[in-house]
C-alpha cells in the first residue's frame, strides 16, 4: 500500500514514539505547517522526515534525489505528526511533532507543492512480543545502563525507567544513544525488533569499549575537550 507524502529532509533520523521539536524558518515548510494546520478536524497531520545522505552541496547519485538533483535522501523515514504548533512574529513556526510509523521511499515528486512530496510505501511494525524479542531486550537494558553510567556525571541521572516493551525500548535507545546518522538509519531501516536489538547491542558494546578506552587517558576529560593553552 502507497500514499502520497509531504516530506522534510533533514539531518537527523526520527523513531517512532519519540518527540521532535522543530524550527520553521524556510518558506516551503512553513506553507507545510500551514497546510497541515488547515486540514479538516480528525484528518492526520503528519509529514515524513527522512535524513539527508548527502548535503546540500553535493549529491552521491544514491538513493532518491530530492527536486533539482540537490540532495540525496536515505530510503527508509518515519512521519512526524504534528502536536503543537507556535506561530512567530517573523511568520516562521515552533513546532512540536512525534514520531508515528516508518516508510520507504517509491519517488519523489517534482513541483506537486512548494515543499517535497514523496511516495511512499508504509513498513511492516510488529504486532506483539515475541520470547527472543522479550530477551534481547533485558540485555539491552542491561548495557544501556552501563552505558549511560559512562557519559552521564552523576547516578541520579541514569535513574529513569527505560521501556520494558522492545519495541518501545528499540526505537529509544537508537535515538537517545549517541550514534551516527548512518547507525541510526541502519537501525531504522530494520522490519524485525529482535534483529534491531541484536545491532543495538552490538553498537552499545562498541560505544562502551569506546568510553570506556578514553577514561583511561590519564588526564581530566574536561582538558582533552578544552581550548589549546597559548605557546
Amino acid at each position: 500500500m502507497t500514499a502520497r507524502l509531504p516530506v522534510f529532509p533533514l539531518g537527523t533520523v526520527l523513531f517512532p514514539g519519540l518527540v521532535l521539536p522543530l524550527h520553521i524558518f524556510e518558506e516551503r515548510y512553513r506553507a507545510l505547517v500551514r497546510h497541515l494546520v488547515g486540514l479538516p478536524e480528525g484528518a492526520p497531520r503528519e509529514f515524513g522526515v527522512v535524513a539527508i545522505r548527502a548535503g546540500w552541496e553535493v549529491a552521491l547519485g544514491t538513493g532518491p534525489a530530492a527536486p533539482g538533483g540537490d540532495v540525496a535522501l536515505h530510503e527508509v523515514g518515519c512521519t512526524a505528526e504534528l502536536r503543537q504548533v507556535t506561530e512567530l512574529a517573523d511568520g516562521g513556526f515552533d513546532i512540536v511533532t512525534v514520531g508515528r510509523r516508518r516508510f520507504r521511499i517509491a519517488g519523489v515528486h517534482e513541483g506537486a507543492a512548494p515543499y517535497l512530496t514523496a511516495e511512499v510505501e508504509w513498513l511492516p511494525e510488529p504486532a506483539g512480543t515475541d520470547e527472543v524479542a522479550g530477551l534481547l531486550a533485558a540485555r539491552v537494558i542491561s548495557v544501556f545502563r552501563q552505558y549511560l553510567g559512562l557519559i552521564r556525571p552523576g547516578p541520579e541521572e541514569i535513574s529513569e525507567q527505560l521501556p520494558e516493551d522492545p519495541v518501545v525500548l528499540s526505537h529509544l535507545v537508537a535515538a537517545t544513544a549517541a550514534l551516527t546518522v548512518a547507525d541510526r538509519q541502519r537501525l531504522l531501516a530494520i522490519d524485525d525488533t529482535a534483529a534491531r536489538l541484536r545491532a543495538e547491542l552490538r553498537l552499545l558494546n562498541r560505544e562502551t569499549a569506546l568510553l570506556r578506552q578514553v577514561r583511561a587517558v590519564p588526564v581530566p576529560l574536561s582538558e582533552l575537550a578544552g581550548p589549546p593553552a597559548p605557546n
